[in-house]
């Protein structure tokens, strides 16, 4: 062969390696390069449960997750994601590639959702708050909180539901359902109530779900932890001397609105089993979520003589108590006066 022609012979060989190499990095990049697109509502990337491939093929295309689909579906068939879709919330991070997708996307290892339930009035609010955090049907939540047999399993019924509800710190799947997202709630509501608190709420005569409902009572009247106890013992004393509770809050909740400053007139005339005014005993159910605090308050309530409580006049944000009418007539009568000092009616 002469000289030309291995030099030519040489030629090729080399431009197909240059080819072959360029392929290579081409699909290198294709594969282990950024791929993410425009993120048009955020890096969260949600697949409902029961999705197949186009579902998520769309979501991934709506949501500006991907940058190249013709890349990421090529990919995406030799890893066989298209049979293994799981349901989820996941975090596609800005210059992730299509490997670093699919592996993710693949695993079903998805990101926790962190749900922290401070205070909440109603079962409303509740039901916005799963169902805006968790891919739990809001209908199938109200449904289950209005299921008599169901709730009975955790010593609850439809007044008492939100009971169980109690501050703190939950986490979940995205995915998870709406009896699974429940359950999980209740079971730490069950964890709370074990005997030793029983034991400590049957001292007073009372069930756990009556406990909370005092609480949220406490909860709603005052932040002073100082004064929670003692607020607490009033109540108690009422109920055991069959006094009407005469609480506020309860009032508030009745007529559905907590921006009332004063409780008067027509309001006390509310006709709903909530209005403490109007009804002895205790409300059927907690009118907020109420605090650990508050919670312990009527735990450990202090045994007092105390029917009464009244505002101080020092404006400090705690209170004045008494045992008979007669106290509660001064210290109301010194708080009044302090307002009209300060020009407020």
């Amino acid at each position: 062969m002469s000289a030309v022609k291995k030099k030519k012979k040489s030629r090729i060989g080399l431009y197909i390696l240059i080819i072959i190499a360029c392929g290579l990095l081409f699909a290198g990049a294709k594969v282990f390069g950024p791929n993410t697109g425009t993120f048009k509502q955020g890096e969260f990337l949600y697949i409902h449960t029961g999705s197949n491939y186009d579902r998520l093929q769309a979501t991934l295309q709506e949501g500006g997750f991907i940058s190249d689909m013709g890349s990421f579906n090529m990919l995406a068939g030799w890893a066989k994601l298209p049979a293994h879709v799981h349901p989820g919330k996941y975090h596609i991070k800005d210059g992730m590639s299509n490997f670093d997708i699919i592996r993710l996307l693949r695993s079903g290892k998805q990101t926790q959702v962190t749900l922290v339930i401070n205070k909440l009035r109603t079962k409303k609010d509740f039901i916005t708050l799963l169902s805006t955090n968790l891919e739990a049907d809001s209908n199938a939540l109200r449904e289950l909180m209005s299921d008599k047999e169901y709730l009975s399993h955790y010593g609850l019924d439809t007044n008492t539901v939100m009971a169980a509800v109690m501050q703190d710190t939950y986490f979940f799947h995205w995915n998870t359902s709406a009896d699974k997202a429940f359950k999980k709630i209740a079971e730490n509501y069950v964890h709370f109530w074990d005997a030793a608190h029983k034991d400590e709420a049957h001292g007073e005569g009372f069930t756990a779900a009556q406990v909370i409902t005092i609480a949220s009572i406490v909860d709603e009247e005052t932040n002073m932890a100082g004064d929670k106890p003692k607020i607490a013992s009033v109540y108690i004393n009422r109920v055991h001397k069959g006094m009407r509770l005469q609480a506020d809050p309860t009032v508030k909740f009745a007529v559905g609105d907590f921006t009332i400053h004063r409780v008067a007139g027509e309001m006390l005339q509310n006709t709903s089993p909530y209005n403490t005014y109007m009804y002895e005993g205790l409300p059927p159910g907690p009118i907020c979520t109420p605090s650990a605090s508050s919670i312990e308050a009527v735990l450990k309530a202090p045994k007092t003589t105390y029917l009464y409580f009244c505002a101080k006049e020092d404006f400090s944000g705690y209170s004045n108590f008494a045992s008979t009418y007669d106290e509660q007539l001064k210290n109301a009568h010194a708080y009044q006066q302090a307002l009209n000092a300060r020009g407020i009616h």
